[in-house]
């Protein structure tokens, strides 16, 4: 046996390169690829999270700080820069509980929310592609009655503790 000669790991030329083109992240998500006009597309496209209780309260905060300006943290349509009309705004953003927006399909909202619609511009340079994903998700789980994939049904232990302190409150 004998020593193999050293080797520089570290290469200025090699460290100053950037990735090849459409390279992902290793555990990252994938690129969004459709193009503003692709609205027909966007409308297939598929939320691919799946939210838990803690992914619909980042949404939810999220949502509060970025879309509740104009639509309301009520999801109303009634943000603070609209106020009934009182705002400085003075058109009214949609509401996401009541009209058009209702039937949108999450990959319709997130195509919005990338590349803006009619004069709500981009969101893009705000918020990164998993947290669009996250507002979205939010946004449908309130249309959905706001429950929370774990409280959507209640624990069977949970209704039978509850039947002894109504009974023995009577």
């Amino acid at each position: 046996m004998y020593e193999s000669r050293a080797y520089e790991f570290y290469s200025a030329r090699l460290a100053s390169m950037k990735p090849v083109e459409g390279t992902v992240k290793r555990g990252a998500m994938l690129p969004y690829h459709l193009k503003a006009e692709d609205t027909a597309q966007a409308n297939l496209v598929a939320n691919p999270l799946v939210l838990d209780k803690a992914g619909l309260e980042e949404g939810k905060r999220l949502y509060d700080i970025y879309c509740g300006v104009c639509h309301g943290t009520k999801l109303d349509g009634n943000g603070p820069l609209y106020k009934g009309g009182d705002g400085p705004y003075p058109a009214a953003p949609p509401a996401f509980l009541t009209g058009k927006v209702l039937g949108y399909t999450e990959g319709r909202m997130f195509h919005v929310a990338t590349f803006g619609y009619n004069v709500m511009g981009s969101y893009a340079s705000q918020l990164d592609i998993e947290q669009r994903w996250k507002v979205v998700g939010y946004i449908k789980n309130m249309q959905n009655g706001g429950k929370a994939p774990a409280e959507a049904a209640p624990a069977a232990d949970s209704a039978t503790a509850a039947a002894p302190a109504v009974a023995a409150a009577h």
